[in-house]
């Protein structure tokens, strides 16, 4: 629990809806992080094959008939081959690899919005699903379940954390801090100084290393050959030129200060030393599932069963 790390958030560019191309950038990113001494890497939510964009584009159910069935095509089977090269790339470097997917059953056409946690020895440790899609999401994820929500020890630390706006949900918070989660990862697509702030508040509460790891990709990089390319992607909103999505990539201490970013308009490597006696030091002051939590008024339930949509008895 004393030991230090460097932890590496890539925030960069997907090739939208190209599995095997964005997992060939996976490689090239990984490499470059590792190169700057790395031990864990994280990369953004939905990466592979990167971010749905015409759900925010496009009134609901309105002409994604294309696009969906190529990202049911291009979406990543845990485990599969996918998940045997990321290990690869994981061992190759000697990282903790942690990246977002879109995952799909092998006979299924449901999308969930997934996050890989990978071990330096290339083993597939963990997966969560995004326990709830929001807003116009809920039209291609479906919902995780309480099965996916453990914290996952590792010889870095115990990696946690949640998916994007799971982060507002206090209770899956809370069972994360009760795990002893020391090293928080929150993928995303957020934006914004209100969500840097968010991530300040959530290292502060759990006295934890706070990740946020998010894309960045502008007009131009929405591959030419996609069907309807010019309908596939929002506007950019006012002050993010020609970014669709900005980025916003920072990492906060468990004191809540912000020691790397927030990165915004550009491709990039954030870097920072976790040092895990800071967790530890700091929790003699709050820990929220300790000495500063009241078991005798408080209590919180957490079904940890799979639910899957079937069950065989035989």
């Amino acid at each position: 629990m004393n030991g230090s790390f460097t932890v590496a958030a890539v925030q960069a560019a997907y090739v939208l809806l190209d599995r095997d191309a964005t997992l060939a950038r996976v490689a090239e990113l990984v490499a470059e992080a590792a190169e700057l001494g790395a031990e864990l890497v994280v990369l953004p939510e939905a990466f592979i094959p990167g971010t749905p964009l015409w759900i925010d584009g496009r009134p609901i159910w309105d002409g994604d008939g294309p696009w969906y069935a190529r990202l049911v095509e291009q979406a990543v089977i845990v485990p599969g081959p996918v998940t045997a090269t990321l290990g690869t790339i994981a061992r190759r470097h000697r990282v903790h690899l942690v990246i977002g997917v879109q995952e799909r059953e092998p006979y299924g056409a449901t999308i969930y919005n997934t996050v890989l946690y990978f071990g330096a020895d290339g083993r597939l440790l963990r997966k969560h699903r995004k326990l709830m899609p929001t807003g116009s999401e809920r039209t291609v994820w479906g919902q995780g379940d309480g099965s996916t929500l453990d914290v996952v020890p590792t010889p870095l630390g115990r990696l946690g954390g949640l998916i994007c706006w799971e982060n507002y949900m206090p209770l899956a918070r809370f069972h994360q801090y009760a795990q002893g989660v020391d090293v928080w990862l929150a993928p995303t697509l957020a934006r914004g100084d209100g969500w840097v702030a968010t991530m300040r508040h959530i290292a502060r509460e759990g006295r934890v290393w706070v990740v946020g790891v998010n894309p960045c990709l502008r007009v131009d990089q929405i591959p030419p050959g996609l069907p309807d390319r010019e309908r596939i992607a929002p506007a950019p909103e006012p002050g993010d030129g020609d970014w669709i999505e900005p980025g916003n990539s920072v990492i906060c201490d468990p004191n809540g200060q912000v020691v790397a970013g927030p990165l915004r308009h550009q491709e990039g490597i954030l870097t920072a030393t976790i040092d895990l006696s800071q967790v530890t030091e700091s929790r003699r002051l709050f820990d929220p599932t300790g000495h500063y939590h009241r078991p005798d008024i408080f209590s919180l339930t957490v079904d940890t069963r799979p639910k899957p949509a079937v069950n065989t008895v035989s």
